[in-house]
């Protein structure tokens, strides 16, 4: 199946997902395959099942629809973890590239694909962080309201970089168990099965990333003010 010409926001910036015969199996695809075999033997309820099946066929139509649902979500995913856009859109299109090879291998009601989804694509940041491939200095941000002051929207980047700053300090897991519970809104029971822990390791830490970052924040306030207050 020849990839679809659909890869909006990161595959227009860079030509979109290249041919799928080129494709390697490359950092995180190993794991993320074999998981497609695994999983509870209680049939699942899988909202994507019927598109996964039909980009399976070469069914194009499905797999822009397929795009359109959860390119953001890893494109989001992968910002937060690396904090940095540019390579958050390569994991994107490497995720969608595992996703054009895999559908056709993909046995429904052993687990929702979107889970599959976000386990390659938290494999492949936590590949790249190990790696040390990150570029950094750039801090994922939501558009400020238009309608909002200057001044406001200012604050409200400040707050955000000094979140991401803090949060680029958390060892690998907690900042993943982190990014997946708050940002991506994953239940512990869902994140816990991407990160592939048990819902108490996940749920310890969290707790460990939480106090980090709470503690992270309160000295970067503190040395915001003392520098102030000496400037």
């Amino acid at each position: 199946m020849s990839h679809p010409e659909v890869v909006a926001g990161a595959g227009a910036r860079r030509n979109a997902v290249r041919s799928i015969a080129t494709l390697d199996s490359g950092p995180g695809c190993v794991r993320a395959s074999c998981a497609m075999t695994t999983g509870s033997p209680e049939a699942i309820r899988d909202p994507d099942g019927d598109l996964v099946r039909r980009v399976g066929e070469g069914d194009r139509r499905a797999a822009a629809e397929l795009v359109r649902r959860h390119l953001p979500r890893m494109v989001g995913l992968a910002r937060r973890m690396l904090g940095d856009a540019s390579e958050a859109e390569d994991v994107a299109q490497e995720v969608f590239l595992r996703v054009w090879k895999h559908a056709a291998k993909w046995k429904p009601g052993q687990a929702k694909f979107e889970t599959w989804m976000h386990r390659v694509a938290m494999n492949l940041c936590l590949d790249r962080l190990r790696r040390g491939s990150r570029n950094g200095g750039e801090v994922p941000a939501d558009l400020p309201d238009e309608h909002a002051s200057t001044t406001r929207a200012l604050d409200v980047e400040q707050r955000r970089e000094r979140v991401q700053r803090a949060l680029d300090q958390l060892p690998e897991r907690q900042r993943a168990a982190l990014v997946l519970c708050y940002y991506q809104e994953k239940s512990n029971i869902e994140a816990a099965e991407i990160m592939d822990v048990s819902v108490e390791a996940l749920e310890s830490l969290l707790s460990r990333a939480r106090r980090a970052l709470k503690s992270g924040l309160a000295a970067e306030r503190a040395e915001l003010l003392n520098g102030l207050e000496t400037g």
